[in-house]
């Protein structure tokens, strides 16, 4: 592993300043020489949306605001819980064999305190009241609370913040590999908007789909990007833009058990309102209940969708798919090519030479980004099988 390549995981959705200041604190820290490995969520995001715009698009704008390589994390790891979203990212960075850090955002900025969080709460004692507050109903992120408060005490507020709690998931997932990648924090700044920072990701993403303006608020390579998807048709794209085709999709599905997630009675409850909601909005609010939070059941209602069981996610990812890359990035892959175990695809064909497990959920991709493209505003730009006829961007000197 190279001490001067650091990974980053991410979804640049789309990508802002706070983005690109994170690359760069990390680059201040490692070396101005440092090399970023981006491990970016597809055409879906862990919330359980779409993406506003297409993985190529953002993969390019990570390239061009200070990335190397980037990679992709499947659509079925993405749509998990936070917990399998890190463990999926970090099993990347680690097969890939040459990432000697890994550089994540923090309210906290404190990579010891955090260190010490995320080993308290892998203990059997932490484990186990999890567990059981799961049973229980309890969300993940308030069982997760309910551990620290009683293990951590006064400590335990380091857990109420999103991307403290995101970060110790990493860390954790670092801790049960045994991995020898080494994790360094940066520390987030500003709120919905400050000076150094710009509009968060959100208030980004409402105002494209509002159709306004933001482009003062974002770094000018990832506005042009953006400019570009929206002349060409191809974005913001919404779940909005999708509801019918979603209905559509639901209404045929007769059992939601194998959907990761569907617990007490949770299926039950999708399969009744999919029947009788005239929209995905109505649906969830029916579905609501105050033991889930909304998020996790977008990921469950857009797995249903996309056909992901549980069955996509009971092993790690088994291929490393590569959405961008400059020349260093091509660099830095022929140098994990003599390192990793699982395959390399550069090449969106070589997907249909997978086998076994790989090879399915390669071929799920490629389905979950033919339903993505129906939300595209050009009807012209909705032809399917995208997914094996686009190559990765690639950026030359």
């Amino acid at each position: 592993m190279d001490n001067k390549v650091a990974g980053i995981i991410c979804e640049y959705n789309p990508m802002h300043l706070g983005h690109v200041r994170h690359i760069e604190m990390t680059k201040r820290k490692l070396g101005k020489d440092c090399a970023i490995v981006c491990v970016m969520s597809g055409n879906y995001v862990q919330r359980g949306d779409v993406a506003v715009f297409s993985k190529h698009s953002r993969a390019e704008a990570a390239l061009r605001c200070g990335a190397d390589l980037v990679l992709e994390m499947p659509t079925p790891y993405v749509l998990s819980s936070a917990e399998g979203f890190a463990g999926a990212g970090v099993h990347i960075l680690e097969s890939l064999g040459i990432c000697g850090s890994i550089s994540f955002g923090s309210e906290s900025g404190d990579i010891e305190s955090m260190s010490e969080a995320a080993k308290t709460i892998a203990t059997p004692e932490a484990q186990g009241l999890i567990r059981q507050s799961l049973r229980e109903g309890v969300s993940y992120a308030a069982a997760m609370q309910k551990a620290a408060d009683i293990f951590l005490k006064e400590r335990s507020a380091i857990f109420k913040s999103p991307n403290n709690l995101l970060g110790i998931e990493y860390l954790k997932a670092l801790e049960a590999s045994g991995s020898k990648i080494s994790p360094i924090t940066i520390k987030r700044v500003g709120g919905k908007h400050d000076g150094n920072t710009g509009f968060s990701a959100s208030a980004l993403r409402k105002m494209l789909r509002e159709k306004k303006e933001p482009w003062e608020y974002m770094p000018y390579e990832s506005a042009g990007l953006c400019m570009r998807e929206i002349e060409k048709g191809r974005g913001p794209v919404s779940m909005e833009m999708l509801d019918l085709a979603m209905l559509s999709r639901l209404r045929a599905l007769e059992d939601f058990s194998a959907i990761p997630g569907a617990v007490e009675g949770l299926d039950r409850r999708f399969l009744r309102y999919a029947k009788t909601q005239p929209s995905i909005s109505a649906l969830l609010e029916k579905v609501k209940t105050k033991r889930y939070t909304m998020s996790r059941l977008r990921r469950m209602l857009m797995c249903a969708c996309l056909g992901i069981t549980s069955k996509h996610v009971s092993e790690p990812p088994p291929y490393i798919r590569v959405l961008a890359m400059n020349d260093l990035g091509m660099m830095l892959l022929k140098s994990a090519k003599k390192k990793t175990n699982l395959p390399i695809i550069i090449k969106p064909a070589t997907g249909k030479k997978l086998s076994g497990m790989a090879g399915a959920l390669f071929a799920k991709e490629a389905s979950a980004t033919d339903f993505f493209t129906l939300g595209f505003p050009d009807e012209i730009m909705r032809y399917g099988h995208q997914e094996w006829t686009i190559s990765p961007v690639v950026i030359r000197k």
